[in-house]
């Protein structure tokens, strides 16, 4: 069977082995077993990396776990050089490995993923915050535009009086304005609503998805940009 997937994490697996948790095109949330990916002369430990876009060649599913027979890297635009969308790589991988869990087919997440990598590489670097918005979309979880001024995110409704305080008037109108949208990669923000947006859409994720943590490099990401 060969499956195309983007890698979200993997997992060591004694000393030569690993398993690879991975968003399928075709399957959704799915692990595999790379046996001896970590053997000395095994330089396709080299594709190990967040979001890298796979080939997998695999066994028919016999067990709970599918058998990597053969792995090629299908893009190789890689990120590597640059610390800022290597953190991007890594902030991004580590929040769709958690909401992405009970996913099943859906490609057009698959291919939300492969918009977010293109802008990523045209160094769009709020690429990362609209499909983080953008993904709430896929996923049904989308607030509807509304005339009402600020955002609840509880309840996904914008209301008269603010229920919280990182979703004030101008959250709001941010969250508005991507609604809307037929470009939404061409919104420019700057550098304190970046911040503020991801603050705020961290909060709804939050509300929205059960034990939803915050991903381990938010610290890194606030800092870079």
């Amino acid at each position: 069977m060969t499956q195309e997937v983007f890698l979200l994490s993997y997992t060591k697996y004694g000393d030569h082995d690993a398993v690879l948790h991975c968003f399928c095109r075709e399957n959704g949330f799915e692990s595999f077993f790379a046996k001896g990916i970590y053997a000395p002369k095994n330089k396709k430990k080299a594709f190990l990396f967040p979001l890298n876009e796979l080939l997998l060649y695999t066994s028919d599913k016999k067990k709970n776990i599918r058998n990597i027979l053969k792995i090629e890297q299908k893009n190789t635009d890689i990120f590597s050089a640059d610390i800022r969308k290597n953190s991007i790589l890594f902030f991004i991988s580590d929040l769709l490995n958690q909401v992405l869990r009970n996913e099943n087919q859906n490609q057009n997440i698959y291919s939300e993923i492969s918009l977010f990598l293109d802008q990523l590489q045209m160094e769009n670097f709020q690429s990362h915050l609209i499909f983080i918005f953008r993904l709430l979309k896929q996923q049904g979880l989308q607030p509807l535009f509304s005339d009402k001024t600020y955002l609840n995110p509880e309840s996904g409704n914008f209301e008269e009086t603010e229920s919280h305080h990182f979703f004030d008037k101008d959250i709001s109108a941010i969250w508005k304005e991507l609604i809307v949208s037929q470009d939404p990669y061409g919104i420019k923000l700057n550098r304190l609503g970046k911040q503020n947006f991801l603050d705020s859409i961290l909060v709804y994720f939050h509300y929205h998805f059960t034990d939803f943590r915050e991903p381990k490099s938010l610290e890194i990401i606030k800092e870079i940009f």
